[in-house]
């Protein structure tokens, strides 16, 4: 005899939002890749905002961003990798000598960022 076991889902589309922050962490850890991708936008300079009507963008590799906080702020570099999995971003001058005394480019959340100039090598980019 087979017993049906029914599991709650890691994810709801439907679930809109709640003060608890280990839901919050939830929702965003368990999210399917192509609702990640959304949530790499990053703030765009005042001048892009005015070209291109729109407050925030996905990241891509290739753009010019500048860093809001941490101990890289106010830095300009280019995005040289990109994490959806993870939902972070790594730029060329964030980097960190480890014990070994090699140098590694540090995680950074896109919401720490402001893009400065686009990668615009990619034509299909805005016809989203």
């Amino acid at each position: 005899m087979m017993r049906i076991v029914k599991h709650a889902t890691k994810w709801s589309k439907s679930w809109r939002s709640s003060k608890d922050p280990s839901k919050q962490r939830k929702y965003v850890y368990n999210a399917p890749l192509h609702i990640k991708r959304k949530m790499l936008k990053a703030m765009l300079s005042k001048d892009l905002k005015e070209k291109l009507k729109k407050n925030a963008v996905v990241i891509r590799k290739g753009d010019k961003v500048k860093i809001l906080r941490g101990d890289f702020k106010g830095q300009v570099g280019e995005v040289i990798k990109v994490m959806t999995k993870k939902l972070r971003v790594y730029v060329d001058v964030a980097k960190r000598k480890n014990v070994k005394g090699e140098e590694k480019h540090i995680p950074l959340h896109p919401s720490n960022l402001m893009i400065v100039d686009l990668n615009l090598e990619d034509k299909k980019r805005f016809k989203e």
